[in-house]
C-alpha cells in the first residue's frame, strides 16, 4: 500500500514509534509498512532520517489516528518506514526496559542507549547472515577434572546454591588465589542444568583468555561467546544474535556485554567488581557493575560480585544489608599462603634507578632459586619528562596540560593523553643546550637498569606499549607460563586476575604518588592495586614475598597492606568519606565542558548554573565552575561544574528539570553551545 493510499484509508494504516541513535530525548513516528504486526515491536527497522537512512528500533505499533493520544503527529507529515528487519527475533521487553533505565539514570538519550547497545553490524540496513555458534570442544580423550573444594568454597556454595531462584546480590570477598573462579564455575554448572543462561563480566580484555579457557574446558559441549572490543564487527553481531536467540548459553564480556539480550538469563557474575574499567567514559557514561545489579533485580535472579579488594560502595551495601557478604579467607592451593609484606623505608637509602639494594638482593635470590619475580611500576615509557639542565625547558605537550613521556626505544616524546608524538630533540629547543636529561622512571628505564644488574636474566616488560592487542598479551602470557621469563617488569596489566605459579617475589617502586593525589579516590585505587599485585606472589607451593618501597611506611594504607587487612582499610576509607560527604554518602553528577578558550567555558558553566532556582531544589548543591585538573586536552581547554545531593532521587529530579533548559528544551544531555563549547554530563562520576 502506498503512502497516498494509506492516507485515503487512515484506519487501515498504522504508525511506528521508532528509537533512533541521536542525542535527542524524543522518539520518531513513521508510517508503518503494510505487513506490520504487533509482533514487530522490538525489531529493527530501516527508516529515512535527515538526508540519509538509519536503522532504528520499533518501540510501539500504534494506530495512525488515535483520538486518545494528544501527542499523535499529523499523518500527512509522516515519512514511510522502508523495511522491517525480521532476520532476528525481536529484542525482549526487559532488554528495552534495561536500556531505557540506563538512559534515564545516566541522563542519556533513549535512542542512543538502545541503538548503541546493539552491535554496529546490526545497525546497517542489510539483514545479517546468521551462522550457528558451535561449542568449542576440547579433545575427545581429555578428562575434565573438577578440583576438590576448599572448606571456604563449600561454605559459600552451600549458602548460594539454595538461593539461586530469585534475586539476591552477593559480594564474594575472597583473598587473592582463594579460588573464586571455581565458585563461579560451580554456580554456572547449576544454572546451565536448570536450562538457563549465564552472563560473566570481566573488566578488561586481557583477563578474558584464561577465564574463557577454563569455562570452555569445564563446559565443552556448551556454546560460549565472548563480547569485547577486539571481537570483529561481524562476529560481534553473530554472538549478539546467538545470545538473543538463546543459542549461546554463556556470555563472557567486558562492560558493554551487560546490555546483551538473554531471554533465559539465570545468573550474572561480575568479576573484579571494584575495577574502574567497568565505567564507560564516552557517550552514555554508565557503570556496568551497577547496571548488572539493576538487571539482576529486574529479572529476579542472583548476582555475584567477586573481588579480593571490594569497592567502598559495595562494602557499604554489605553494611546496609543490600548485599550479602560471602568470604573466602584462605588460598585454594593446599600449600599456598598469603605472601609476607615488607615495607622498605627509602628515606635514608641510596637508590639505583629508584631501586634499593635490598630490592635488588630479593630479585637476585629469586633468580638463584629459579623462581620468577615481578617488579611493579605503574608508569610506562622510559621517563615521565625530559628536561634541559641549562634553562629548565621540559617536554610539555603542545596540546595538553601534561608532559610528553620519553620513549627511548623508538626515540620519541609521546603524550599519553592525546598521542602527540615527536622525535627526542638532540638539543634544547629553547637554548640549544645538548645536555637533556630524563627525570623519573618508567618501565623501559627499569628494564634497562635490571638488564645491567642481571645480564644473565631473561627479563620481560609487560605494558600497553608491548601488549596492545589480545593476541600480543596471549603470546606474553604463554611465555611467562612456560617459565621462559625470570623477571617481569610490568604495570597494572599484571596486577589482577593472573595466576603464575612460579612467581614468588613482587617488588613495588613508585607507589607513594598515589597517597597524595588530588583525586579523593586515589587511595582506594592504590590500595586495591597493591593488594592485587601482591596477590600474584606465592599462589602455589612456594611462599611469596612482597617488598614495597616507600617514604611513608607509617601511613595507614601501608599498615593495612602489611596485615592484608582489607576490611580495616575500607572502614577507614568509608569513615573519611562520610565525614567529607563523598559517595556513597552523597550522589554526584558533573557537567564537563570544553572550548578553545577557558574563559568561554567558564562563562557557559556560570550561565547554566543559574538556570534553575536553588529554592526549587533545596537538597541539591551546585558548586562554582572550576578548571579541570588537566585543564587542556588535545588543544581544548576544559572546566567542570559539580552537582551534589545527599539524596539520589533529589539529584535526578534536579537533572530532569535542569538539562532540558540547557539544551533549549530539546532534551539533549550533551552537545554544542555558542562559542564552540562542547558539553556533556556524567552521573556518578569516578573522577571529580
Amino acid at each position: 500500500m502506498t503512502q497516498q493510499n494509506a492516507l485515503e484509508n487512515p484506519w487501515v494504516m498504522r504508525r511506528l514509534r521508532v528509537a533512533i541513535d541521536a542525542p535527542l530525548a524524543a522518539s520518531f513516528d513513521y508510517l508503518a509498512p503494510a505487513d506490520v504486526t504487533g509482533d514487530d515491536v522490538g525489531c529493527r527497522v530501516v527508516v529515512p532520517f535527515g538526508s540519509g537512512r538509519r536503522v532504528g528500533l520499533i518501540l510501539a505499533v500504534l494506530p495512525l489516528h488515535d483520538q486518545s493520544d494528544s501527542s499523535a503527529p499529523d499523518s500527512a507529515k509522516l515519512k514511510s518506514a522502508e523495511t522491517i528487519l525480521r532476520d532476528l527475533p525481536p529484542v525482549p521487553q526487559d532488554w528495552v526496559d534495561l536500556c531505557l533505565f540506563a538512559a534515564s539514570y545516566y541522563q542519556a538519550a533513549p535512542g542512543e542507549a538502545l541503538l548503541q547497545a546493539i552491535p554496529t553490524g546490526l545497525r546497517k540496513p542489510d539483514p545479517i547472515k546468521r551462522r550457528s555458534i558451535k561449542a568449542k570442544s576440547i579433545e575427545a580423550n581429555a578428562v575434565v577434572s573438577r578440583p576438590a573444594l576448599t572448606t571456604g568454597q563449600s561454605a559459600v556454595l552451600s549458602d548460594l546454591l539454595p538461593r539461586m531462584q530469585g534475586y539476591s546480590a552477593n559480594l564474594l570477598f575472597g583473598v587473592t588465589g582463594s579460588g573464586k573462579t571455581e565458585v563461579y564455575l560451580r554456580l554456572i554448572e547449576a544454572v546451565l542444568a536448570a536450562g538457563q543462561q549465564v552472563l560473566l563480566l570481566v573488566p578488561e580484555i586481557n583477563l578474558t583468555p584464561l577465564l574463557e579457557a577454563r569455562v570452555v574446558e569445564r563446559f565443552s559441549s556448551t556454546p560460549v561467546v565472548s563480547l569485547h572490543s577486539e571481537v570483529t564487527e561481524a562476529a560481534r553481531a553473530r554472538y549478539f544474535a546467538a545470545a538473543l536467540t538463546g543459542e549461546a548459553r554463556i556470555v563472557i564480556g567486558t562492560r558493554l556485554a551487560v546490555f546483551t539480550p538473554m531471554p533465559d538469563l539465570g545468573l550474572i557474575i561480575v568479576d573484579e567488581e571494584h575495577d574502574p574499567a567497568y565505567k564507560q567514559l564516552e557517550g552514555m557514561r554508565y557503570h556496568a557493575r551497577d547496571l548488572a545489579v539493576w538487571r539482576a533485580r529486574q529479572r529476579q535472579i542472583p548476582i555475584v560480585l567477586g573481588s579480593a579488594t571490594p569497592s567502598p560502595e559495595s562494602w557499604s551495601n554489605v553494611q546496609s544489608g543490600r548485599y550479602q557478604r560471602l568470604d573466602l579467607p584462605e588460598r585454594a592451593h593446599a600449600d599456598a599462603v598469603l605472601p609476607t609484606v615488607t615495607l622498605l623505608d627509602t628515606r635514608r637509602l641510596t637508590l639505583d634507578e629508584g631501586m634499593s639494594s635490598a630490592l635488588l638482593d630479593t630479585l637476585a635470590q629469586g633468580l638463584a632459586a629459579g623462581e620468577q619475580s615481578l617488579l611493579f611500576i605503574n608508569r610506562r615509557g622510559y621517563a615521565p619528562v625530559l628536561t634541559c639542565t641549562a634553562c629548565g625547558w621540559v617536554s610539555n605537550c603542545r596540546r595538553c596540560a601534561a608532559h610528553r613521556v620519553v620513549h627511548r626505544l623508538d626515540r620519541t616524546l609521546r603524550c599519553h593523553h592525546c598521542g602527540d608524538t615527536s622525535p627526542i630533540p638532540k638539543q634544547c629547543p629553547d637554548c640549544g643546550n645538548a645536555d637533556l636529561r630524563p627525570l623519573g622512571r618508567g618501565t623501559q628505564r627499569i628494564e634497562e637498569a635490571l638488564q645491567k644488574h642481571f645480564p644473565q636474566a631473561r627479563i620481560l616488560r609487560v605494558d600497553r606499549d608491548v601488549a596492545t592487542t589480545r593476541k600480543q598479551w596471549e603470546a606474553l602470557e604463554a611465555k611467562i607460563r612456560s617459565r621462559d621469563v625470570d623477571i617481569l617488569v610490568g604495570t597494572q596489566m599484571l596486577a589482577k586476575g593472573h595466576d603464575f605459579p612460579a612467581l614468588t617475589r613482587v617488588c613495588v617502586v613508585g607507589a607513594d604518588a598515589g597517597l597524595f593525589a588530588a583525586d579523593w579516590r586515589a587511595p582506594e585505587r592504590l590500595f586495591a592495586q597493591l593488594m592485587q599485585v601482591a596477590g600474584r606472589a606465592g599462589r602455589a607451593a612456594h611462599p611469596g614475598h612482597v617488598i614495597v618501597q616507600t617514604e611513608h611506611p607509617e601511613h595507614p594504607l601501608y599498615q593495612c597492606l602489611l596485615r592484608h587487612d582489607v576490611p580495616a582499610f575500607l572502614a577507614l576509607e568509608l569513615t573519611e568519606r562520610q565525614r567529607a560527604g563523598f559517595p556513597p554518602y552523597a550522589s554526584q553528577a558533573i557537567v564537563r565542558a570544553e572550548a578553545k578558550q577557558l574563559d568561554t567555558v567558564l562563562v557557559f558553566l556560570k550561565r547554566i548554573r543559574s538556570l534553575v532556582s536553588a529554592d526549587l531544589h533545596p537538597e541539591v548543591f551546585i558548586y562554582d565552575p572550576v578548571p579541570m585538573r588537566m585543564v587542556k586536552l588535545a588543544g581544548r581547554e576544559r572546566a567542570q561544574l559539580l552537582i551534589e545531593s545527599p539524596s539520589r532521587i533529589a539529584l535526578q529530579n534536579f537533572l530532569n528539570d535542569w538539562l532540558p533548559q540547557i539544551s533549549a528544551g530539546r532534551g539533549m544531555t550533551r552537545g554544542a553551545a555558542p562559542g564552540g563549547v562542547r558539553w556533556g554530563i556524567e552521573v556518578d562520576p569516578l573522577e571529580c
